[in-house]
């Protein structure tokens, strides 16, 4: 029998704090939000090891969602720098966790899920759990969720291969994004901070983590 809170404290030690994590509110929320509880429970036995977590198989027109690997989370929430004040949005809830960790460093959090089921699953489990300052909607991921914008901080919770428009554009003036670009061992962690109409952007350190369906850039034709 695993013993999750250990197996937390473990996690927090060994992944995060040793990979330079020292936000206390960040390392804070980890050691409070039981990851265990956001995996199917024939898996929660696997739930702090140090890697993605596959969370939904493949199916047709739809790839496998992952819950993040700690490590690089809690690198790009501490990029992140939410406070208490912020409302926040997460584009790709998947099955919360992330969620659930941005929820007790902001204000409040908005959370886009395109895959019904996640989407509906998530919102039950953080409504179970107690994390009533989150909301998940439904909704293209690509598209963000323009009702509630502006935010102050958005997190994109997965790869991807470009920020659109319509998310960027979703930023409070002076806020921050956060987001892995690129797929692979290429791929670079990234803060945007809006400034009026234009944007600036900041390369900070590699992370390979899974993809988000419906970043990906159209590719020309060639002959």
């Amino acid at each position: 029998m695993v013993n999750f809170e250990t197996a937390r404290v473990k996690m927090v030690e060994s992944q995060i704090r040793a990979t330079d994590v020292t936000s206390h509110p960040v390392i804070s929320a980890f050691l409070s939000v039981p990851r265990e509880a956001f995996i199917a429970a024939e898996s929660a036995a696997l739930a702090y090891i140090d890697e993605d977590i596959q969370v939904t198989a493949p199916s047709a027109g739809a790839p496998a969602r992952y819950l993040m690997e700690a490590s690089p989370l809690a690198k790009l929430l501490q990029l992140l720098e939410v406070t208490k004040s912020d409302v926040v949005m997460v584009v790709g809830s998947c099955e919360g966790y992330a969620t659930a960790i941005l929820s007790l460093l902001a204000n409040s959090v908005v959370a886009v899920e395109s895959d019904e089921a996640l989407a509906s699953s998530s919102s039950e489990k953080l409504t179970e759990l107690g994390y009533d300052n989150a909301a998940v909607v439904c909704a293209p991921l690509e598209e963000g969720y323009a009702p509630e914008a502006p935010y102050d901080a958005i997190f994109i919770n997965g790869a991807v291969e470009y920020i659109p428009e319509a998310i960027l554009s979703q930023l409070r003036d002076g806020g921050r994004l956060v987001a892995v670009v690129g797929y692979g061992h290429a791929a670079r962690a990234k803060l945007y901070r809006r400034d009026g109409e234009s944007f600036s952007e900041f390369a900070s350190f590699n992370a390979a983590v899974k993809p988000l369906p419906g970043f990906s850039k159209a590719r020309a034709f060639e002959f």
